[in-house]
């Protein structure tokens, strides 16, 4: 197979855009859409696809040097493109006591795949953008290694993600996402001619900035209207609520839908929330992006 040929791995695009039928948006004269980004790749679903295609076609089938936590979905997609498209993986991932412990589904799956896993230190982890630390870790990978940072949120997984609002563009007046690094985010808003919502998963307020530093990496300047709402990150990354599965479940049984716990659900659950506060007039098309599913997920956290 040709490395450098990401065709070969067939990624279904445009994905679908699904309407729904749900009163809580009916009833106020909305529309819900439902991007199904999820079904691009079965091991390279949503978001993963678009922000690590440009990045692969960059690296031409040389070694990937990559990072993320023990429950990273991109560290598991970058070992399946590893495993596919036949070029070496490797991932840093914080917290070296895992090293001495038994792998978890996640990293397991990222093992099974190929990839090479180091475990650092989480002070290491964090200084993991400054030049003796990288140059550390590139000391240990293979001559010519390519580097992704972490989530893969760089300026060209940025361009890769200005499609998906593209394929919006006419067909919704607002999309939402859910945000970790804030790329998907800073592409979708650049190429949609709507508004965009981003809603973080993390606490701490930090992600407007990211957003804009990735888009003036990517575009030299800010790009599209976009805002965040913070309210929804439901006690932060890996972080669920009782109330976050209840609700979860419900939009599972009004929709068949398998919904993903960590993006996915605090996302709808926004949209939801947004609607009942009448936040937006009736008329307006709402596409909801949805990044994965629970069952393209090997753990809940």
């Amino acid at each position: 197979m040709d490395t450098y040929d990401l065709s070969a791995l067939r990624p279904r695009l445009p994905s679908p855009l699904e309407p729904v039928e749900d009163e809580r948006f009916t009833r106020r004269g909305l529309t819900l859409l439902l991007k199904r980004d999820d079904l691009i790749h079965p091991a390279l679903p949503g978001n993963k696809w678009r922000k690590l295609a440009l990045n692969l076609r960059a690296a031409g089938g040389r070694p990937v040097l990559t990072f993320g936590g023990a429950y990273s979905n991109h560290l598991r997609a970058t070992a399946a493109a590893g495993r596919l498209l036949g070029f070496p993986t490797i991932g840093v991932v914080r917290g070296d006591e895992l090293a001495g412990r038994p792998l978890n589904p996640s990293l397991a799956r990222c093992a099974a795949d190929g990839m090479r896993l180091e475990f650092v230190d989480r002070s290491t982890y964090r200084a993991k953008h400054e030049p003796a630390v990288l140059a550390a870790l590139l000391d240990r990978a293979p001559e010519g290694t390519y580097v992704v940072p972490e989530g893969g949120s760089n300026a060209l997984a940025v361009e890769g993600c200005a499609p998906l609002g593209g394929e919006l563009a006419g067909l919704a007046d607002v999309a939402a996402v859910a945000c970790g690094t804030g790329g998907t985010l800073a592409g979708l808003a650049a190429g949609f001619g709507g508004r965009t919502l981003g809603v973080p998963v993390l606490r701490g307020g930090f992600l407007g900035g990211e957003v804009r530093a990735l888009q003036e990496a990517a575009f030299g300047g800010p790009r599209g209207a976009w805002w965040l709402d913070e309210r929804f990150h439901c006690g932060g990354y890996g972080r669920t609520t009782p109330e976050l599965d209840a609700f979860a479940q419900d939009f599972e049984a009004r929709h068949g839908l398998a919904i993903e716990r960590l993006y996915v659900a605090k996302m709808l659950l926004a949209l939801v929330s947004l609607a009942e506060e009448d936040a937006f007039p009736p008329g307006t098309r709402i596409a909801a992006v949805v990044t994965g599913t629970r069952d393209q997920s090997v753990s809940s956290r």
